[in-house]
């Protein structure tokens, strides 16, 4: 198999601008691939046509080809995309809020969309109650396969070049083992001639990754970061997440004090609730300790299962007993509604299905 061309939205602008002369012209494609959304290195009309042959030549616009997709009741959309090597990853728009009119049917506040990304081809980390893991790890993205993924959805949905959109780096991998691509892709995001979306709206998810979390802050790339928690106690999170015990939960802790935030911002830490695993008082109890110095604010996950899997969802009575007991004592705590449950929402689902692993 011949060695497959780089994705030309691999390259920051400054990046481009060295590879291709004279440097202005780095812009102007940016210009045409953000903006105007051309599937074609033919259709940037002011490139001259030399140059658009030797882009052609060297590069591919687009990483990413749509296999299937799954829309669910509540708007929500889970893609398959396949790479150029051939392999699969997920990404999925979240439908925040529907566009809002006033009695004379004016536009008034657009719909507020939120995507998942993925950063690798499966996942080192293991985690027990994600489908993910079925894989095991394959390769890292590209930061262009990672920047192809908002690109595809914002043009599959005709979502318009100046309508901003958050990003939350928590689809399939481990976002943190792919760190150097995925500073890259978060500064191809920021850039004002390109998608134009602010660090402030991308959100970096991690299973805890301390050492690394350390790095990521020192890259002071202005990005939030949530931490997929799941456990009080570091029994409970190695059981759930193996690599804990490489990073445990004092590690994480730790990182997550030493990281730079916003000081009108939180930490957010995920909990994913799991029936009859994490979901009684005492373990909330356990966490408000845990957090007692950071100012933070906790998101209860229902746990949303898949076929084969040990675990249960939690009722809705436990869900709201353990929110109201955070609140209670002094922690910011909202309950994630369940988005896509009828369909292959859960991180791995769509792609195990689609090739027939069960």
């Amino acid at each position: 198999m011949s060695e497959l061309k780089p994705t030309i939205l691999d390259f920051t602008k400054e990046e481009l601008a060295k590879e291709i002369k004279p440097a202005f012209r780095a812009k102007q494609i940016y210009n045409w691939i953000y903006a105007r959304y051309v599937n074609n290195f033919s259709e940037m009309n002011n490139i001259p046509k030399a140059m658009k042959e030797d882009l052609e030549s060297r590069f591919i616009l687009d990483p990413l080809k749509i296999l299937t997709k799954e829309e669910s009741n509540d708007g929500t959309i889970k893609y398959l995309f396949e790479l150029p090597d051939g392999k699969t990853v997920e990404s999925v728009l979240l439908r925040m809020k529907e566009d809002e009119f006033d009695c004379d049917g004016k536009l008034v506040h657009h719909a507020k969309y939120t995507v998942c990304v993925s950063t690798q081809v499966g996942c080192k980390v293991g985690c027990t109650f994600c489908l993910t893991a079925k894989g095991g790890f394959t390769r890292d993205l590209t930061s262009g396969e990672i920047v192809a993924q908002v690109l595809s959805l914002k043009k599959d949905n005709n979502i318009s070049p100046e309508r901003r959109l958050n990003i939350v780096y928590m689809g399939m991998g481990e976002p943190l083992d792919n760190l150097d691509n995925l500073a890259r892709a978060i500064t191809i995001f920021k850039d004002d001639d390109g998608l134009s979306i602010s660090s402030k709206r991308q959100t970096v998810s991690t299973s805890g990754l301390s050492s690394k979390i350390d790095k990521l802050g020192q890259m002071d790339l202005g990005v939030h970061i949530a931490i997929s928690l799941h456990a009080v106690d570091d029994e409970l999170r190695t059981e759930l997440i193996p690599m804990n015990k490489a990073h445990n939960i004092a590690s994480i802790i730790e990182a997550v004090k030493r990281f730079p935030i916003d000081t009108r911002k939180r930490v957010m830490f995920e909990y994913l609730v799991i029936k009859d695993k994490n979901d009684d008082l005492s373990s909330a109890k356990k966490l408000v300790k845990l957090l007692t110095d950071i100012k933070a604010k906790v998101n209860l996950i229902y746990f949303n299962p898949y076929p084969g899997t040990p675990y249960g969802r939690p009722t809705k009575q436990s869900m709201v007993d353990f929110q109201e007991y955070l609140i209670k004592h002094g922690l910011l705590c909202t309950i994630r509604d369940s988005k896509g449950i009828d369909i292959s929402a859960a991180c791995g689902q769509l792609k195990e299905k689609t090739e027939g692993e069960y």
